[in-house]
């Protein structure tokens, strides 16, 4: 199969597949008031399988990286500080509750009080950092299936 068919069945199956599994997820939440053990793991699976996407969209080599471009600059910046936001979140939080296995109450301090998911807003800011490494229009295609996720 060659790349573009590659790309174009990924760019039709992920969203489809996110648009099942997070039913899923919103039929647990008003089931159970939390996320089972099953419905944690699609979600996981889910963003796992657009990371493992990139090598799809990306050319993920990094001899292609273009060090002296001021992009480089600005994915590096988004990708360590979305992933240190992202984990100093988590941590905060807890791996329970950040997982949707308890959720006793609303969370609405620290950044809780913009943003009812920060984990996905900061994974983003990882997402669009690194398809600025290698900027292409399948990269493109790559963060829209993102945002649909």
């Amino acid at each position: 199969m060659n790349a573009t068919m590659t790309m174009a069945m990924l760019a039709i199956v992920l969203p489809i597949l996110g648009a099942l599994i997070f039913t899923r997820v919103a039929q647990d939440y008003k089931r159970y008031g939390k996320l089972t053990s099953q419905s944690t793991a699609l979600e996981i699976l889910i963003f796992a399988m657009h990371g493992a996407s990139s090598y799809a969209f990306l050319d993920s080599r990094l001899s292609t990286i273009d060090t002296v471009s001021p992009l480089f600059g600005l994915s590096l910046v988004l990708i360590i500080g979305g992933l240190v936001m992202l984990l100093s979140t988590m941590g905060r939080l807890g791996a329970a509750r950040t997982l949707g296995q308890e959720s006793p109450e609303l969370h609405c301090t620290g950044v809780y009080r913009h943003s009812r998911n920060p984990q996905i807003l900061f994974y983003g800011f990882v997402v669009v950092g690194y398809a600025l490494l290698w900027p292409s229009w399948s990269g493109v295609i790559w963060l829209i299936i993102y945002a649909v996720l």
